[in-house]
């Protein structure tokens, strides 16, 4: 007999949602792969021509990570164990999450994979790649067109 999950009613809406939105945006998101519990939180941007992927990740050590990249999809993956030994029944409340994790980032064209830098400081993973200036976004003004305005004559 499998282990008791928590009942998620919308879990499935919320990863229709995700996929409907996926065409809309520049980079795609980190798929999402692991046991049900610990999963990094995982933000991206373009910073300096640079494509900076942070992930959260209290509690674990450089040694319990890997990145990796394998043409353009970026994974990065490790386990977050608990230290103590404590009994199911013997806990007041839990809210840490502990188990292995798998997450993928398909990368934009002309990202220089071969430049790649990856930092770790205070639990937080910090990925660097540099982007080809082609990939990197441009601000586009925006001009407003003139209002007509509209007298009225009172009589």
């Amino acid at each position: 007999m499998g282990a008791l999950m928590p009942w998620r009613p919308f879990r499935e809406l919320e990863r229709l949602a995700r996929r409907l939105e996926a065409p809309f945006r520049f980079f795609e998101d980190f798929e999402e792969r692991g046991e049900e519990g610990f999963l990094p939180a995982v933000e991206s941007f373009v910073k300096n021509g640079n494509l900076v992927v942070r992930a959260d990740v209290p509690g674990m050590e450089p040694k319990d990570i890997e990145v990796s990249i394998l043409g353009n999809v970026l994974t990065v993956k490790g386990e977050r164990k608990s230290e103590q030994e404590v009994k199911k029944e013997d806990y007041l409340r839990r809210e840490v999450s502990y188990g292995s994790f798998e997450r993928r980032m398909t990368l934009p064209e002309g990202t220089e994979t071969d430049k790649v830098k990856a930092t770790f400081k205070n639990g937080v993973l910090e990925i660097t790649l540099p982007l080809a200036k082609e990939a990197v976004a441009k601000k586009v003004p925006i001009e407003a067109e003139a209002e007509k305005k509209i007298e009225v004559s009172k009589k």
